[in-house]
């Protein structure tokens, strides 16, 4: 199948496009690069043997879309990952992420109707559920206000795909996925952030490395176990799997209605400092970290109830907390090396 994947140059685009490279499927990236960079493709050919199609465009730009689109023909389905996806950033440039993440997606529907392709798996996020009333989270619960701008932007997003399958032929698949963490066990790609990552562990392994002097745990007295946040984390490539699934649902048609909603993550959660608990465990090193205080936009506690992803769509969450940890330092081991040989 030819497989479109937005922003797939990203941190889970690039092990999606691993997966689907690896099922044999042939995919075409469209990546503008505004927060990732065009060594990943080298990543993903070292790994796959082959060097995906790639279009340096920004989803924004309408007729540079129709012009891919145009040039392929035909695409069997699409991915769509591209996005802005920093919580704090959001709350501070929220026109930012509204003009970039609905503006987007809208051109992809009007392109994808217009080129006759059917079938999208959408990059959605535990963010819609809000602070919900009861954990875990069932993908039946309300959607709530958004805490900040960024998860505003895939309600908003939910909506207009769940509406456009109800007038045109479109089938989609929303995966409402948890806190991916962790790195392709080969290590050659991983999670990238330009600028200071807007994610706890990327900013773990950075302060570990010494890239940065010291880790901010913000706030430690919400009502958990240890006063810090809590979040379901799950390992991108268990993450990226389920996006093949999902798609392959969607070719065979399996799926059951016009537009399906599936809780990606392990079914548990953990608290930050459980986090960096792990990573002291896995590498032997102690962290530099203090404890700050509460960060705007953030929710408290939200963890998946994944029974419907386990037994309709048919994916699992495999690896565990110590060994998402022990990847992303590798990863983090691995661009250090890089560096030193440039």
């Amino acid at each position: 199948m030819k497989i479109l994947v937005t922003g797939g140059t990203g941190y889970i685009g690039s092990h999606t496009v691993v997966e689907l490279q690896q099922q044999g499927h042939e995919v075409w990236i469209a990546d503008n690069l505004s927060n990732s960079d065009i060594g990943v493709l080298d990543g993903i050919a070292a790994i796959t043997g082959i060097r995906p199609h790639f279009a340096q465009i920004d989803l924004c730009d309408l007729r540079a879309l129709e012009n891919l689109f145009d040039d392929v023909d035909v695409f069997d389905g699409v991915v769509h990952f591209a996005a802005f996806k920093a919580v704090g950033e959001s709350v501070v440039q929220p026109l930012k992420y509204y003009h970039n993440n609905i503006l987007s997606t809208i051109n992809l529907l009007q392109c994808m109707q217009r080129f006759s392709c059917h079938y999208l798996v959408f990059s959605s996020s535990c963010t819609v559920y809000g602070q919900p009333d009861k954990l875990p989270v069932r993908e039946e619960f309300p959607v709530k206000p958004a805490k900040s701008p960024y998860g505003n932007t895939k309600q908003i997003a939910e909506e207009i795909i769940t509406d456009t399958t109800v007038t045109t032929e479109l089938k989609a698949i929303l995966l409402r996925y948890f806190n991916p963490i962790g790195s392709h066990v080969s290590a050659l790609i991983g999670e990238l952030p330009l600028g200071v990552p807007g994610n706890l562990v990327p900013f773990i392994t950075q302060t570990a490395i010494g890239k940065r002097s010291v880790l901010k745990v913000f706030g430690n007295d919400y009502p958990t176990r240890d006063g810090t946040c809590i979040r379901d984390y799950i390992h991108v490539e268990d993450l990226a799997k389920a996006h093949v699934v999902a798609l392959d649902r969607l070719i065979t048609k399996k799926d059951t209605s016009a537009c399906e909603v599936f809780n990606i993550g392990t079914g548990k959660g953990n608290t930050v400092l459980e986090v960096i608990h792990s990573f002291e465990k896995v590498t032997g090193l102690k962290l530099n970290y203090e404890i700050a205080g509460r960060r705007t936009g953030d929710v408290e506690q939200v963890w998946a109830d994944t029974q419907k992803a386990n037994e309709v769509l048919g994916w699992k969450a495999e690896k565990s907390l110590d060994e998402m940890m022990l990847s992303a330092w590798n990863w983090e081991l691995a661009l250090k090396k890089d560096i030193n040989k440039k």
